[in-house]
């Protein structure tokens, strides 16, 4: 996705702060805001904001677990399984 119809200056923000909000909440599309020309800060929807989260929390575990894999710190899903079994017994 271009962002470049998504550019407001700082002076937009001020002026119309609830409507940016709402279009926000609306549309689910950043807002890039811009200061003396220079791009200085991105604004997002909450909900937008939340998946973002979640999706790098997700993407931090997948790569913790091919950190382990690759230094062998596995074990067979068998001897996980009989070790579950054997502690809820």
């Amino acid at each position: 996705m271009r962002y470049s119809s998504q550019v407001k200056p700082i002076s937009y923000l001020k002026v119309n702060a609830a409507e940016v909000l709402s279009h926000l909440a609306e549309q689910r599309e950043p807002l890039v805001i811009t200061q003396n020309g220079e791009v200085k800060a991105v604004l997002q929807d909450v909900a937008s904001f939340e998946e973002t989260q979640e999706t790098l929390a997700m993407l931090k575990i997948l790569a913790l677990g091919n950190q382990e894999v690759a230094a062998g710190k596995v074990k067979p899903a068998a001897d996980v399984v009989a070790r579950l079994r054997a502690k809820r017994s």
